[in-house]
């Protein structure tokens, strides 16, 4: 990875953890947090740290220039909404969004990312650095799901990968064999509460990864706040799709879901 990185920081409380390693290994992290989005610690674990709002796309590179920064990784979730909140957006910003046909969520970081390598940085993919949370096939907690949930998990994981495919979200609620919620730009934990109060207890959470996964631009993944979501929800039990699928916190996500007799189901691929 070499001496120096710049990491444009989103939500999850994996970044911080991330940045640390980084800096473990001898690494001076060179750090940009979104405001409104990047999670506390960020400020400790960084070698240096900017905030700024989302569209402030000049004092970004900027920053990164100033610090002789060439590559960059992105880490951690910014809601897609923020491409309707616009008052901060500079000339630069505006310019480049107006330049973007598809504006879904992938298609507006994929936009960001090609143009910050015209300008000469290199944007690596985070997944070397996240291999030890994504987990095979397997029931993760002490309470099992009954069958009737399995299959409620097998009819919409192929479901659930479909809608990531198409942009539209990925995870879903499911109950029954009927699809309660889907998730749109809210954000998984959100479309959870969502399909709780439709559905009621007992719904199942799905969550699956696009069949081509370009790591760069998304890192799909659960983790505490999503067993929390599910929990409010009197959800039965959250599954994600093998290998596609990052688990963060997991001991705490498990602890807490055994507690409550709801189970975490890592299922394997459609």
């Amino acid at each position: 990875m070499g001496r120096r990185i710049g990491i444009i920081a989103g939500s999850g409380t994996f970044v911080s953890g991330v940045v640390s390693e980084l800096r473990r290994r001898g690494t001076r992290c060179v750090v940009l947090a979104i405001k409104g989005e990047s999670s506390p610690g960020l400020e400790d674990a960084a070698d240096v740290l900017l905030a700024v709002k989302p569209g402030e796309l000049r004092r970004a590179i900027a920053f990164f220039k100033k610090h002789r920064v060439t590559r960059l990784l992105l880490l951690g979730k910014v809601w897609p909404g923020v491409v309707f909140r616009r008052q901060s957006f500079d000339v630069e910003t505006w310019r480049q969004l107006e330049k973007i046909k598809e504006r879904s969520a992938s298609g507006v970081l994929e936009a960001a990312i090609a143009f910050l390598e015209t300008q000469g940085f290199k944007v690596l993919s985070p997944a070397p650095f996240l291999a030890p949370f994504f987990y095979g096939p397997g029931v993760l907690t002490r309470s099992v799901p009954s069958e009737a949930v399995l299959e409620d998990i097998r009819f919409g994981l192929g479901i659930a990968g479909q809608l990531a495919d198409l942009e539209i979200g990925q995870a879903l609620v499911v109950k029954g064999g009927v699809v309660v919620a889907v998730e749109g730009t809210e954000g998984t934990d959100r479309a959870i509460l969502r399909g709780g109060r439709l559905a009621g207890p007992g719904s199942v959470v799905i969550k699956a990864g696009r069949t081509t996964q370009d790591m760069r631009v998304d890192v799909p993944a659960v983790g505490l706040d999503t067993v929390k979501a599910l929990l409010r929800a009197k959800g039965a039990a959250l599954a994600i799709e093998a290998g596609k699928v990052a688990l963060f916190q997991r001991e705490e996500a498990v602890s807490l879901a055994d507690a409550h007799r709801a189970s975490i189901v890592i299922q394997a691929g459609r």
